[in-house]
C-alpha cells in the first residue's frame, strides 16, 4: 500500500477539493501549470493521476501518443469515456508504486500534484523511470513548504510537502537526475500561508480563487521573469532518467 492507495479524499469528479484550483474559478493558474510544463514534453506522454483528462487535452496537437492514468475507478471510467474515439490515446488504472502496465515507454512523464500522496515516493520515480525512455524526463509539481501544511493538505491526503532539497533527495535516490528543481508561485505561498495556516481556512474558497486567479497568479509570474523566488507554494522539477 502506498500513499496514494490511501488518499483521504480521492481526486474525483468535478467537485473534488485538489480539482477546484484547476477549475473554471482558475483559468490563469491552469495557463500557468501548462507554460511551466510545455517546455519539458516531447513527442509521447504518460500522465499520472490525469483526474478527468483536462490538463492532458491541452498536450494533444504536439503529441503523437498520449497514455493517461489513474488510481480512481470514476476518474478512469470518466477518462474512456472521455477519449473513447482516440486511438492515439490509452487509458491507464494502477497506483503507485507499481509495475507500470506500458510495454512501450515514453519519453515524458507528467505527474500534477500526485507525488505528495505517496509515502513510497522513492520507489514510485523508480516505477516511472521504468516506462520512460532513457534521456526521457520526469515533470513534477509538488505542492512546497511543511509551513505551508494545513487542514486542506490532510482532508486531500498529503503524505508531505516538499522543499526543493527534500524532493531532490528522492529524485537522486531513484536514480533520476534534477534538470530543473525549483520553487515557483512566491506570491501564492504567502497567500495560502495567510489563509490556510493564518486564517485556519480548510478549503479553497472558489469567490477567494477567482480572485487569486486574477490577481496573485499575473503578478507572480511576472516577478518570477526575473527573480528566482526563495520560496513558494509549489516545488517545480524537470528530472532527467540517465541514457
Amino acid at each position: 500500500m502506498s500513499g496514494y492507495d490511501r488518499v483521504v479524499q480521492p481526486a474525483a469528479g468535478d467537485e473534488a477539493l485538489e480539482n477546484h484550483l484547476g477549475g473554471d474559478e482558475a483559468k490563469n493558474y491552469r495557463q500557468y501549470e501548462f507554460d511551466m510544463v510545455a517546455p519539458h514534453v516531447g513527442r509521447s506522454m504518460l500522465e499520472i493521476g490525469s483526474g478527468l483528462g483536462h490538463f492532458a487535452e491541452q498536450f494533444l496537437p504536439r503529441l503523437d501518443r498520449l497514455v493517461v492514468s489513474d488510481f480512481d475507478p470514476y476518474c478512469v471510467d470518466q477518462l474512456k469515456q472521455r477519449f473513447t474515439e482516440r486511438d492515439d490515446i490509452s487509458v491507464l488504472q494502477f497506483g503507485l508504486p507499481t509495475e507500470i502496465p506500458l510495454d512501450d515507454p515514453v519519453d515524458t512523464v507528467i505527474m500534477m500534484n500526485v507525488l505528495e500522496h505517496i509515502e513510497e515516493d522513492v520507489e514510485a520515480l523508480r516505477s516511472l523511470a521504468k516506462v520512460t525512455k532513457p534521456g526521457g524526463r520526469i515533470v513534477i509539481w509538488v505542492p512546497g513548504y511543511m509551513q505551508l501544511y494545513g487542514e486542506f493538505d490532510r482532508k486531500v491526503g498529503h503524505v508531505t510537502r516538499y522543499t526543493p532539497a527534500t524532493l531532490g533527495r528522492s529524485v537522486v535516490a531513484a536514480g533520476l537526475r534534477p534538470q530543473v528543481l525549483k520553487p515557483i508561485n512566491f506570491l501564492g505561498g504567502i497567500a495560502w500561508w495567510a489563509a490556510v495556516r493564518r486564517g485556519g481556512v480548510g478549503y479553497p474558497d472558489p469567490r477567494l480563487v477567482k480572485i487569486y486567479d486574477r490577481t496573485v497568479v499575473p503578478a507572480t509570474r511576472f516577478i518570477e521573469r526575473f527573480v528566482r523566488p526563495p520560496f513558494g507554494q509549489t516545488v517545480f522539477c524537470v528530472a532527467r532518467v540517465p541514457g
